[in-house]
This record gives C-alpha cells, structure tokens and sequence, in this order.
C-alpha cells in the first residue's frame, strides 16, 4: 500500500497548495483557468478513449452501467452526502461545488493504465515505481484542479485510496481478470466520462455522471465473453 499512500498524500499536499492560490487568483482569472482546464480533460478523454478495441463492448458498456448507476442512484447519494459536507466546509458564496470537484478529480486520478498496472505492480511484486512516478502527475494535477474546483478535489483522495488500495490488496486475485484487452476497454470507457467531465464543465452538457461510473468495470466482465463469443 506504500504507492497508494503516497499517491493519496501528494494529492492532499497539492490540493492544499491549490486552495492557498486559490485565495489569491481573481475571479476573472479562475474563469478562464477552469475553462482551460475544461479543454484539457476533453483532450485527456478522447485520449483515454481511443485506448479501446472494441466498440461494442463501449457502447454495452456505457449502456448497462447508466441503467445501473441510475437504479442505484448514485449520483442523488453522492450529491446529498456533497450537501452535507458543503453546509460543513464551504464558504458562503462560492461557486463550485463539492461535487464537482470530487466527481472530476477522482476520474481524472483513477481512470487511466497506469492506475491499474501501477497498483497491481504495487500489489503483486512490491514494486512502487509507477505509482511514484502517477503520485508526481497527480501533486501537479491536483494542485491545478483544486485552484479552479475547491476543496472536492481534496476528498477525490479517499476515492484514490478505495480504488487504488482495493487493487493493491486483492492484486493476487484480480491480476487474472484484468489483462490488457480489459484495462484498455475499462481506459476507454473511463475515458467517455471524462470527455463528459470536460463538456460539463464548459457547460455544454448537465451529465449526471456519477451514474456511469459502473460502465468502467463492466468490460471485466464483457471482455472475457466477447473472446468466448468470438472463440
């Protein structure tokens, strides 16, 4: 679990970093410093998406996992429990929300290969490097993110640590499963919802993403039946 806490401890120290700048950008400024952060999470989800193979499984994917999410309504939980926190921790009269901050920071952080690899590596042969070299993108990233987002950005860091250390601790078990036809198909999905991030955060679209989350780790399934179909 070493690269795993030292991914979450970057992510707290650059976000903090980021809300001490925060204090002192102007508002026209962080406008237009959201708006190219908008920009740049549309680039990193085309990237992310074109990892897949199999459009098939994408498509089954984001369809099944929306339905999911929307059954167990996951967003309406996160954002009643984003309440919650921002009755508690926000100031009066800012304007991004907790949620935001947190949906777009932990997709940004645990979608991707080198999450997945990084933490099996972890896990499997106590090899930390990749996650070391993530926890470095991350404290940069963070500290970006959480200049234009808030104080959500700094609690993406439980998700890390849920996602990434999960990973870790099952690796002898999960290893098997995620081959790299199903780590490029879940990177691709991830990466249809940061595309998403990206045009919400522009204000093109009002997706409720967190209800797609489960289309990420629907290809560990599909994959496997997609070869046996194809077998």
């Amino acid at each position: 679990m070493i690269g795993t806490i030292v991914n979450v401890l970057t992510i707290l120290a650059g976000g903090s970093i980021g809300l001490i700048l925060k204090k002192g950008i102007r508002e026209d400024i962080s406008d237009m410093v959201m708006k190219g952060l908008a920009l740049c999470t549309i680039y990193l989800g085309i990237s992310s998406a074109m990892e897949g193979n199999n459009s098939l499984i994408t498509i089954i994917s984001i369809v099944v996992g929306v339905i999911i999410g929307g059954l167990l309504d996951l967003d309406g939980k996160l954002n009643r429990f984003a309440d919650g926190l921002e009755k508690r921790f926000q100031k009066e009269g800012e304007k991004t929300s907790i949620a935001e901050g947190f949906i777009t920071a932990s997709l940004v952080f645990c979608v991707g290969a080198m999450t997945i690899v990084g933490s099996l590596q972890s896990g499997l042969t106590g090899d930390h490097t990749m996650l070391f070299t993530k926890s470095t993108l991350d404290f940069v990233s963070s500290m970006i993110f959480a200049s234009s987002l808030g104080i959500g950005v700094l609690f993406a860091s439980v998700f890390v640590l849920v996602f990434q250390g999960a990973i870790t601790l099952l690796a002898q078990w999960v290893a098997p499963f995620l081959n790299d036809a199903v780590i490029a198909e879940m990177t691709c999905a991830g990466g249809l919802l940061i595309l998403g991030l990206g045009l919400n955060m522009i204000g093109v679209t009002k997706l409720k993403l967190m209800n797609y989350l489960p289309a990420i780790f629907l290809p560990i399934a599909l994959v496997p039946i997609a070869d046996w179909i194809v077998k």
